[in-house]
């Protein structure tokens, strides 16, 4: 079980599965809200995830195509969950809400081609110019 939440306490979640991949992401939405950082992001079945609090919404079309929902803490503005109306089957929750971060570390990066001049990409990770494939098809690269 993996829990976690925002800052006040507000909002909650509970992954009752293990996460199908963790990435770091270097486009550049995910740069703001990781003030310049690649965003951490954890890969979970939808149905596998439950969350407990109000939350607000920020959707926009990703460079990807994707419409995108990035829900956040309305109290405190942590930075949550990313969900894709295109993959309405998975959610995307930030590593820095995990209860304990250090249960996970990224094996994938990608948006890499946006990362600033200044980053060092760790080599043991699958790396990505941009948008990978759609999951699972994007594990294989993993494995």
């Amino acid at each position: 079980m993996i829990e976690g939440g925002c800052l006040c306490k507000g909002v909650r979640y509970r992954a009752g599965a293990a996460p199908l991949t963790v990435r770091a992401c270097w486009c550049r939405f995910c740069q703001y809200i990781a003030a310049g950082n690649a965003a951490i992001g954890l890969a979970f079945p939808r149905a596998s995830v439950t969350i407990t609090g109000t939350m607000s919404d920020y959707a926009t079309l990703a460079d990807s195509g994707s419409h995108m929902h990035r829900r956040f803490c309305p109290t405190c503005g942590v930075h949550m969950f990313s969900e894709a109306e295109e993959r309405p089957h998975l959610i995307f929750v930030r590593a820095g809400t995990l209860d304990d971060p250090s249960l996970v570390a990224p094996t994938t990066v990608i948006w890499a081609a946006h990362a600033p001049k200044w980053v060092k990409i760790d080599p043991d990770c699958v790396r990505f110019e941009g948008q990978p494939p759609p999951l699972p098809e994007c594990l294989e690269h993993v494995r």
